[in-house]
């Protein structure tokens, strides 16, 4: 493994979801295109068929969907230990802009929906960011954005998933099967034992990862969250001169799997979810309104006040090259909650109206944050001696 050449797995890591991102775009525009057209029943057909135990949209959602969460778990673990959430005055502006970029549209949707009982459940709907259809957005761009606004929005964007991830393991677990749980235990701490042998190799952390899958999945807990508590098992060499070893265990299964993620779980999730009849609720109704709103209103309010309040009380510094039009459009672009939307949305309701009104708000509220963020940065402009 001498010969490896290390790479960037932040540079590696923004390319594939900024490529993915415009995939994701398309997938959903294909979807709805579907969605609305004689080939409506086939598609439905498709996705509800059973393959084995479960139907190919559960397969994705809970299966497939498990790498995305594991590839996200990797991510956290890298920043948090040797990336750009390594010291706490490094976390700071992401974790407070992320904090209020989640609760502001909840109180959002809460007030739209009037804390209706039964769309209540849909509160973390709009709490949520694509980070692979925001960077898509500020890759079509191109050098009208400064990087350190890029990093801004990724770092957000990965405490956001953090928070996500939480949100699904507490607020979206019904029954626990506490045989399966024991077992799901005993298997993480196999593999913190693995970390703590100093054993390198990925296929043993996958294997881990699969049989924890399986366990969480019998357990009750949603099978996704498995992905990311794996993700914590792997070891990382911390090399501060050289942070991307292409030796480390955790940069190779990064790097295994950011293609795959990037360029066809996501975008394939985004096809067998985002696939709505748009004459099938109306827009107006309180779910995918509050939804929208959440998104578009919530979302700027929440991370702009933030990042404002921070800057101007010394909490935290004004990221470098950037000019308060530019932090504006980026949490305009916080507002497109796609994929990680459409999965919580898909863990509150079952019924096939709500799915569907869940589906119209994400889409409403995605397109209008993506649009107004593209807007914003395309006219403010990059300052002098952007990097």
């Amino acid at each position: 493994m001498s010969g490896l050449k290390p790479r960037s797995a932040l540079r590696g890591f923004l390319q594939s979801e900024a490529a993915g991102g415009v995939l994701l775009m398309a997938a959903a525009l294909a979807a709805l295109g579907v969605a609305n057209s004689p080939l409506a029943p086939a598609y439905a057909d498709s996705l509800g068929r059973y393959v084995g135990p479960f139907s190919v949209q559960h397969w994705i959602n809970d299966g497939l969907m498990a790498l995305f969460f594991l590839l996200v778990g990797l991510e956290i673990k890298r920043e948090m230990v040797d990336g750009h959430l390594a010291t706490w005055a490094d976390r700071r502006l992401p974790i407070l802009a992320a904090v209020a970029g989640m609760i502001v549209p909840a109180l959002v949707f809460l007030a739209v929906t009037q804390a209706d009982p039964a769309l209540a459940r849909g509160w973390a709907v709009p709490a949520a960011t694509d980070i692979a259809f925001a960077i898509g957005v500020l890759a079509l761009l191109g050098s009208r954005v400064p990087a350190s606004l890029k990093l801004l929005l990724t770092t957000i964007a990965i405490v956001d998933d953090m928070g996500a991830v939480a949100i699904i393991a507490i607020g979206y677990t019904a029954q626990i099967s506490g045989f399966w749980l024991l077992m799901a235990l005993v298997i993480l701490a196999g593999m913190f034992a693995l970390n703590r042998l100093s054993i390198s190799h990925p296929a043993a952390y996958a294997l881990g990862f699969v049989l924890l899958w399986f366990a969480v999945l019998q357990s009750g807990v949603h099978a996704t969250v498995a992905g990311v508590l794996a993700a914590f098992c792997v070891p990382v060499r911390i090399t501060k001169a050289r942070p991307d070893d292409a030796q480390s265990t955790l940069h190779r299964m990064e790097h295994a799997l950011q293609g795959p993620v990037a360029f066809f779980i996501v975008p394939l999730f985004g096809f067998a979810n985002a696939g709505v009849a748009l004459g099938s609720a109306p827009l107006t109704d309180a779910l995918p309104l509050g939804i929208a709103l959440g998104l578009f209103l919530g979302k700027q309010l929440g991370i702009f006040g933030a990042i404002w309040l921070a800057v101007r009380l010394g909490f935290a510094a004004m990221p470098a090259h950037t000019r308060w039009p530019q932090i504006y459009g980026l949490a305009l672009l916080c507002g497109i909650g796609f994929t990680m939307s459409l999965f919580i949305g898909d863990l509150a309701f079952d019924d096939p109206l709500h799915s569907d009104e869940v589906k119209l708000g994400v889409l409403m509220g995605s397109l209008a944050s993506a649009v107004a963020g593209a807007l914003v940065l395309r006219f403010a402009g990059a300052k002098k001696g952007a990097a």
